[in-house]
């Protein structure tokens, strides 16, 4: 199905070609990536490159601290379009007034800054600018990783709200020109084969081996043509799920009629490939020969066809069990008993959701599978979420959802809580179907601290349907017989004109902000000192370690506005003893700079220096170490939460994605690595003292002797590693964090 080549390959006319007359570094200009990266550099480099944004979206876990983090830093107005939608804490009714009150404060920033604000349950993030924001040729920077809009012909990136900071105050995204990988697609794909079939398939053969991390997709070739703009929108918001850095297709007639029926014809032109174009390597995907996929717990690589998984589920699932007794051993988690003596497995609950399932097509040929069916009245049911109101309105007008609902599946608005724990939670031990982008531990919602655990399974609309059909019995939809014939979409603005306010240029400085009792103005936090001391609170040897572990989704999203709440929960179902580690340690720091009990840091010290010298000048706090951080989501409380309670480095061998990394940069945490065959055979409670920290990082440095002082006295030597920091990401790592950064500059 997928064929992976690591080596440069050229496309000529239209077909891969291992080699041509054209040198690689011009043909590599000639690719549609380098086309629209150039058009919006403001750099006079072409490998150093400082990106503006044509528009900025973020929802309502994020856009709250992104504002507060703008405003502080002297932000008047927004000087692009930046849409807010409410599509995460939507569910009013967890944690009192405060999801509303930020929903309130949302709309006052809008007619402060000059916003676009979109009501709860109007549309999810990705849906509302696919719709209302993307055009051909553009970029848009998102506060959420599934920010994706390379099938409209926009690149989309997601990164931590810092980095939108940056844009609302007329700074750049700044990175190093990225390598880009051509993605090209032949044939077509078979009845009952659905966008999701081919993006887990496509996570499944590069995540493992960073085959794309950081780096650009393009998709192009013969088969680009026999996809609906739907197919290609649900494929496009997955490769996040392969830790690239964007994605961009070509376009054509059918990227044409998309802007048509959204009355944007002018947002449409022809973008492929200029000439003999140059790739970093290629990935090959036959339609044709796709199958019906499964992505298995915890993470969207996890892959099977569900035909192998059929074959082999009660030893698939144990592994899954055993993984889940690893990562939580108060809880065992029990799957091999969904599997049946007659070897089907049966699954619980089906969800159809949020920016990947809950499009258009994907419902409408759902439905054509349920038809005069019925999901049962057993364990089993089927939620669906239409991913915005007008395509709600649109599925109502030509009977969808009546089908829907006869069948027996339940129609709920727009919301994107099914795909971080914030809605249809299954029961315990519960094995959740979802047409969703992430099935990471506890992002179903289950609670392992208190016994609770359940595991989520990744399909395609389309067989989620079909397991509907068949009561529960997971079904590959191209197994059922089924008539479909596609509706064709039509897009109806006026429910966005009669909810949404559209204040983009409109600005208004007399214009108060109203805040709520839960949102609060992020802690005082201070520059980098001439030495740092850290304290292991956190070692996590598993292979990779995601954002939701690093900070929960689910109910901890009503916090989200409030630093010091929110950081309660770090790290609370994988390493709970981690707040009180760190407040200890957070605490003796709070000594040191005001006068108090310092004997454990002249304990340390004195193993490395004087003491009573290197105390004045010595920045003490927690560390958190593991093997590869950050996979998942774009928030930045997965950093901010860490610094707030005194965390000052993160140590690995790799970070997982380049936006978890500036997160860490961007809230003062020293991103250290390690080398590859080096050994971390260290545990909490042991220190890592860094000499000369301040005077390293501003010169440059990036090789960093340490001394490891183990809680039973041992002095180590190590050697940790923080490369390629640009001139700015130096200066905010000094100063303490951006904010910091911005006051600095402003002065």
């Amino acid at each position: 199905m997928i064929k992976l080549t690591s080596h440069g390959v050229y496309l000529v006319d239209g077909k891969p070609s291992s080699s041509s007359s054209v040198s690689a570094g011009e043909a590599r200009k000639n690719t549609i990536a380098y086309s629209i990266l150039n058009a919006h550099n403001k750099s006079t480099s072409q490998s150093d490159l400082r990106i503006k944004f044509d528009a900025l979206v973020s929802h309502d876990i994020t856009y709250v601290g992104i504002i507060q983090t703008a405003r502080a830093s002297g932000m008047k107005e927004f000087p692009i379009p930046y849409a807010m939608t409410n599509c995460h804490n939507s569910l009013c009714a967890v944690g009192g007034t405060i999801n509303e009150d930020d929903h309130v404060f949302g709309l006052s920033a809008a007619k402060k800054y000059g916003g676009i604000y979109v009501p709860a349950n109007q549309s999810v993030i990705h849906s509302y600018a696919r719709e209302e924001l993307a055009g051909c040729g553009k970029m848009i920077l998102g506060s959420d990783s599934h920010t994706r809009y390379g099938a409209l012909g926009t690149m989309g990136v997601g990164e931590g709200g810092p980095e939108l900071v940056k844009q609302l105050l007329k700074n750049t995204y700044d990175i190093k020109a990225p390598e880009v990988v051509l993605v090209y697609l032949t044939g077509t794909p078979k009845r009952g084969i659905g966008p999701h079939d081919v993006a887990i398939a496509l996570v499944g053969a590069t995540f493992k081996d960073g085959f794309v991390k950081n780096k650009v997709l393009e998709f192009v070739g013969p088969g680009v043509k026999n996809l609906p703009i739907d197919f290609r929108n649900g494929i496009d918001v997955m490769t996040t799920e392969t830790t690239c850095l964007s994605s961009i297709w070509e376009t054509d007639e059918v990227t044409k009629k998309h802007y048509i029926a959204h009355g944007r014809p002018e947002d449409y032109k022809r973008l492929y490939p200029n000439g003999v174009a140059y790739y970093d390597a290629m990935i090959e995907i036959d339609l044709s020969k796709m199958e019906s996929m499964i992505a298995l717990p915890f993470h969207p690589s996890n892959a099977y066809t569900i035909h192998e998984f059929q074959k082999n589920a009660k030893e698939i699932l144990a592994s899954v069990e055993a993984e889940a007794n690893k990562k939580f051993g108060k809880c065992n988690l029990d799957l091999v008993s969904k599997v049946r003596e007659d070897g089907s497995i049966m699954a619980d609950q089906g969800i159809i959701a949020g920016c990947a399932g809950g499009m258009f097509d994907s419902i409408d040929e759902a439905s054509a599978i349920l038809r005069e069916q019925s999901t049962g009245n057993g364990y089993f049911s089927l939620s669906v979420y239409p991913t915005s109101v007008p395509v709600s309105l649109e599925l109502t007008k030509i009977g969808v959802s009546a089908e829907l609902l006869s069948a027996g599946a339940v129609i709920k608005p727009s919301f994107c809580g099914p795909c971080f724990g914030a809605g249809d939670v299954p029961a315990n031990n519960g094995l959740s179907l979802r047409h969703t982008t992430r099935n990471f531990p506890n992002r179903e919602g289950s609670k392992p601290g208190e016994g609770q655990l359940a595991g989520v399974a990744l399909m395609d609309a389309r067989s989620i349907a079909a397991t509907a059909r068949n009561g529960g019995i997971i079904t590959a939809a191209t197994d059922v017989d089924y008539d479909y014939t596609p509706h064709e979409y039509h897009f109806d603005s006026s429910v966005y004109k009669k909810r949404v306010y559209y204040g983009f240029g409109k600005a208004d400085p007399s214009a108060e902000l109203i805040l709520g009792p839960n949102i609060t103005d992020w802690p005082a936090q201070y520059e980098l000192t001439d030495n740092l001391l850290v304290k292991l609170a956190a070692v996590i040897r598993d292979g990779v370690t995601t954002t939701d572990e690093l900070i929960p989704s689910g109910e901890t999203s009503s916090y989200r506005s409030n630093p010091l709440r929110l950081a309660e929960f770090a790290l609370s179902r994988r390493v709970p003893e981690y707040v009180g580690r760190s407040k200890a340690v957070a605490a003796t720091e709070a000594a040191r700079r005001n006068g108090g009990d310092i004997s454990e840091l002249q304990s340390v010290l004195s193993k490395v220096g004087n003491a009573d010298e290197l105390i004045k000048n010595t920045q003490f706090g927690s560390c958190v170490f593991a093997n590869k951080p950050g996979d998942g989501s774009a928030r930045e409380q997965a950093a901010s939460c860490q610094k707030v309670l005194g965390g000052f480095a993160n140590i690995c061998y790799e970070f997982a994605t380049k936006r978890y990394r500036s997160n860490c940069i961007n809230w003062g945490i020293l991103p250290f690595t390690l080398a590859e065959n080096a050994e971390f055979p260290y545990e909490c409670g042991d220190y890592v003292f860094v000499e000369g920290i301040r005077k390293k990082i501003a010169r440059g440095d990036e090789e960093f002797p340490a001394k490891v002082i183990t809680s039973s006295g041992e002095v180590k030597e190590i050697t940790l590693y923080v490369k390629g920091l640009t001139e700015d990401e130096k200066e905010i790592i000094l100063d303490g964090c951006l904010m910091n950064y911005y006051k600095n500059h402003s002065n």
